[in-house]
């Protein structure tokens, strides 16, 4: 009965490795089938291919910043924008990513004066991108774990030096732990739980209140970048780069 339920074990796990390594290289023909397309100016088939591979949940730097790149020769500037953003928080450090990006920013119509970051919240939030929330993780977790197996050590030893050694080195890792549990959570938050979005709409009107009869308080192009409060019905509050706030309905704007 044993060796049945092993075989049967063995047999699920290689359909499931055959399933998987079927469905990636599925993914990798779609995507270079895209590439070809967009190489011969069929831009419009190239990002419908490449929309496909991301509807199903996909998600990679080189996906989206090819989608982008599709979008921009297609003069769609706030969908160039939008997916060279997702791009962006998926591979910060990437320098066509970036520059891109800048170019694309460069054309829309909208220019506020922004609200300096704090250094230290700004270094935060960009440090928590350059690894993946997963490996963040596990960074915690085995930190943790090593400190556990230090503070053992300052515990139970009976060498002073031993017991010194132990003592800073579980202080430092319960630190390191609860710092990567940090950048994990952000990670999280800024890839998978945005607040960010990119306006749609060719003109939007912010409002004071969540419905049409609020009085009109500033007005926005397509591709500019704001920030989403709280949501009210369709209607979202914003949250501007300059400070202002306004009420704008869900379908002027994209969630990066």
């Amino acid at each position: 009965m044993k060796q049945v339920l092993k075989i049967f074990s063995l047999l699920l796990l290689l359909a499931f490795t055959a399933g998987k390594t079927s469905a990636q290289e599925n993914r990798n023909d779609k995507f270079q089938k895209g590439v070809g397309l967009f190489i011969s100016g069929n831009y419009d088939k190239a990002v419908e291919i490449w929309l496909e591979i991301y509807n199903t949940g996909y998600r990679s730097a080189e996906l989206e910043y090819n989608i982008g790149n599709g979008y921009f020769k297609m003069k769609n500037i706030p969908g160039a924008i939008l997916f060279y953003e997702r791009a962006h928080l998926l591979k910060p450090s990437d320098e066509d990513i970036n520059y891109n990006l800048q170019i694309a920013r460069s054309l829309t119509v909208d220019r506020f004066i922004e609200i300096p970051e704090v250094f230290f919240v700004k270094w935060f939030r960009l440090t928590s991108l350059f690894l993946s929330t997963n490996a963040w993780a596990i960074i915690s977790i085995i930190a943790f774990i090593l400190c556990l197996v230090f503070l053992s050590v300052y515990l139970y030893s009976g060498r002073y030096k031993l017991k010194v050694l132990g003592f800073w080195l579980a202080l430092f890792l319960i630190m390191v732990s609860a710092l990567s549990f940090a950048f994990a959570e952000s990670n999280r938050q800024q890839i998978h739980n945005s607040h960010e979005a990119v306006v749609f709409s060719p003109q939007l009107n912010g409002k004071s209140s969540p419905d049409e009869s609020g009085t009109d308080l500033f007005v926005l192009h397509e591709g500019t970048k704001v920030k989403t409060v709280e949501k009210v019905g369709n209607w979202y509050e914003i949250l501007l780069s300059d400070g202002n706030k306004g009420w704008v309905p869900d379908a002027g704007i994209r969630i990066i």
